[in-house]
């Protein structure tokens, strides 16, 4: 064979090379751009994933700190008393003239359901009269009649100033909420908690 035949099919030989060479190279290339790419989304989905669990981490740490800042508030705030002017009723009593002297104190839930309080005084001291001058000696001789009466008065202005309801305690008890039947602890979101008597007499 001549040199220049040679020459040639070696030059055919190694003109294919560089095309497969070039090939190879964009393939390796395009196999790195996607494994970078690849691993760029997988590292930012991780970390919006990571920074979305502390976002909820910290809803619910704030949420429990609040709630247990708003039970701390509850038992620290002082209780708020409104005290009604004293109250002299005839009693109802067959065997002569008895009289019931009495000054009731209200327990409520804040400072506003004073001020409301306050609004419907009038109001509040007539169903009061009518409530103590009903009674007959015997009904308040002794400490359950007390505490019933003092029941029946909180059922009745928690009526005046809140309006009509029907307490989760009467529904239990089949949905009787007569005021003469009240339960001894009021509803957590009645106005009036409870009627303290500071001081009663009867004579």
């Amino acid at each position: 064979m001549s040199d220049a035949k040679k020459a040639e099919t070696a030059e055919g030989a190694e003109a294919p090379a560089p095309k497969k060479k070039k090939l190879l190279l964009f393939i390796i290339i395009g196999i790195v751009v996607l494994v970078l790419g690849g691993g760029g989304a997988a590292f930012f989905l991780l970390k919006k994933s990571s920074h979305d669990d502390e976002a909820v981490d910290g809803e619910e740490t704030s949420k429990v700190q609040k709630s247990g800042r708003a039970k701390k508030d509850d038992k620290e705030s002082p209780p708020v008393f409104v005290k009604l002017d004293p109250f002299t009723v005839k009693l109802q009593s067959e065997a002569g003239e008895n009289y019931l002297q009495t000054t009731p104190e209200l327990r409520v839930l804040d400072a506003a359901v004073g001020e409301r309080i306050k609004q419907y005084m009038p109001e509040i001291r007539h169903r009061v009269l009518l409530i103590l001058s009903a009674r007959n000696p015997a009904d308040v001789a002794n400490p359950l009649g007390v505490q019933k009466l003092a029941n029946e008065i909180r059922v009745v202005i928690n009526r005046i100033i809140d309006g009509p309801k029907e307490s989760g305690k009467s529904k239990k008890k089949g949905g009787n909420d007569s005021a003469a039947e009240a339960p001894d602890d009021a509803d957590p979101d009645d106005s009036v908690q409870a009627v303290l008597f500071t001081s009663f007499i009867v004579q």
